[in-house]
């Protein structure tokens, strides 16, 4: 049920638990969704996000094929179980694709040896049954990016539960730190985040994974505190209907901004620019964003945010007034000596 502790889990622990899953929907047509979760020992809400999942898997990577599994919040129904359970016949360019992804997933840094020799041995298996096709697909690689070791560290981390060391990039503060993390889960909600107990601010954060500079893998055990499972349905940050309502108007050059921050809504304005309101419970927060954007926008409301930024540019610009100021004498000093 919603708020059930969180229980590590990896992404490997959770395909193993989805391929069970098909064959135990298989054998039991209508089963209820509690007593589902119950028999995987998972949530009604993580049983659901698996369900959602699940009908993006089939026998052919061209659609057609795919698994017809819905629920109804009660029970659970499989429509499709017989044409889906025909021997799997894969096409020339199905065998390279899934070929080339094997030995891809093989060579990442942090897989456990067991899952990666589980995998070369269902590769070698392809790989007879493919022939020809075997022979296209070693001709192709794949490099994954930064982001994949990243994975496969906090996978790995999750898995054994050991606690991770990262250097961390904050957009917000425009800032890189250090941070010890117990990784909890790892979330995709349109990036990839890890879901953690950060021992520097001694509270749950989010790290999305591409902005993770530096990781490694520590010895000592992961411990995060026993914590609720959030819905992330609507997304990681979701503010409360009490937060202080923030409105900022920006040009072409600043529409980024309604794709990075929840917002209420997003205007359209006669210039291609947007009129974003949005809340938070922090609206000082902001100004930083209102710095950032320069002439690309400025914040509206409320009126005493609005004169904070205009504050703190003036402050700004009289930084680098009294530079060229300084500037300027030293130059004409060094030009009187000559």
């Amino acid at each position: 049920m919603a708020g059930k502790p969180v229980r590590p889990t990896s992404a490997i622990d959770q395909t193993r638990r989805m391929l069970s899953l098909v064959t135990y929907l298989r054998e039991r047509p209508g089963a209820r969704v509690e007593d589902v979760a119950r028999a995987f020992g998972i949530s009604e809400d993580e049983l659901v996000s698996d369900l959602d999942v699940l009908p993006m898997c089939g026998t052919s990577f061209r659609g057609g094929d795919l698994l017809d599994i819905d629920t109804d919040g009660e029970r659970i129904w499989w429509h499709n179980p017989d044409d889906v359970a025909e021997p799997l016949r894969l096409a020339a360019d199905e065998a390279t694709a899934l070929l080339v992804a094997a030995r891809a997933v093989a060579t990442l840094p942090g897989l456990r040896e067991s899952d990666r020799q589980a995998l070369l041995r269902a590769t070698a298996k392809v790989e007879t049954a493919a022939g020809e096709a075997a022979v296209s697909s070693a001709r192709l690689s794949v490099t994954f990016e930064s982001e994949g070791g990243v994975f496969a560290d906090v996978d790995r981390a999750i898995s054994e539960r050991r606690r991770l060391w990262i250097r961390y990039y904050s957009p917000a503060r425009d800032e890189v730190t250090e941070r010890e993390i117990d990784p909890i889960r790892l979330v995709s909600v349109g990036h990839t985040y890890v879901e953690a107990w950060c021992r520097r601010s001694e509270a749950r954060r989010t790290f999305r994974l591409d902005r993770v500079a530096e990781i490694r893998i520590l010895d000592e055990p992961s411990a995060p505190p026993e914590v609720e499972l959030r819905d992330l349905s609507e997304g990681l940050v979701q503010p409360a209907a009490e937060d202080p309502e923030v409105v900022v108007e920006v040009g072409p050059g600043g529409r980024w901004v309604a794709e990075y921050y929840p917002h209420d809504s997003a205007d359209e304005l006669p210039d291609g620019g947007l009129r974003i309101t949005l809340r938070t419970p922090d609206p000082a927060s902001l100004r930083r964003l209102a710095l950032r954007l320069g002439r690309d926008g400025r914040i509206v409301s409320p009126p005493e945010l609005a004169d904070s930024a205009r504050h703190a540019a003036r402050e700004a610009l009289a930084a680098y007034d009294g530079i060229e100021i300084r500037d300027a004498g030293v130059a004409h000093a060094a030009h009187d000596g000559q």
